[in-house]
């Protein structure tokens, strides 16, 4: 994994209202989540950068029925495209859907105190 672009990192910076993403060197395609090597090319040379806080809803869903020990239903998550990745995030607002914009507002902590980005309507 390249230096600096675990999920403790990546966690931490959510916290602090950014996105980290890297960009393989071999190939320049972009992730926005912590990986071992690119997900394009398998290349393990990626350059931790700060992402774009603002995008599009790519994707959403509401989540009905959630996973064992969340207790929370009628959860909105989306699939937000930054350009160059995609990110999933909650989102504030039910009425935010596919091909509006967004901007991280923030994140909410699981059971497990891992930060999850949250967005809302721009």
């Amino acid at each position: 994994m390249s230096e600096g672009f675990t999920h403790d990192a990546w966690a931490e910076a959510v916290r602090d209202g950014r996105l980290l993403g890297a960009t393989c060197r071999d190939c320049g395609a972009t992730v926005g989540a912590p990986a071992a090597a690119c997900p394009h090319c398998g290349a393990r040379a990626l350059a931790v950068r700060d992402l774009p806080t603002r995008g599009t809803v790519y994707t959403e869903t509401t989540i009905e029925v959630p996973p064992a020990g969340v207790e929370e239903r009628g959860y909105q998550v989306a699939v937000v495209d930054l350009g160059d990745t995609r990110v999933l995030g909650r989102l504030d607002d039910e009425a935010v859907t596919i091909g509006d914009d967004v901007v991280l507002a923030g994140f909410l902590d699981d059971d497990q105190g891992n930060p999850a980005p949250r967005f809302e309507a721009v």
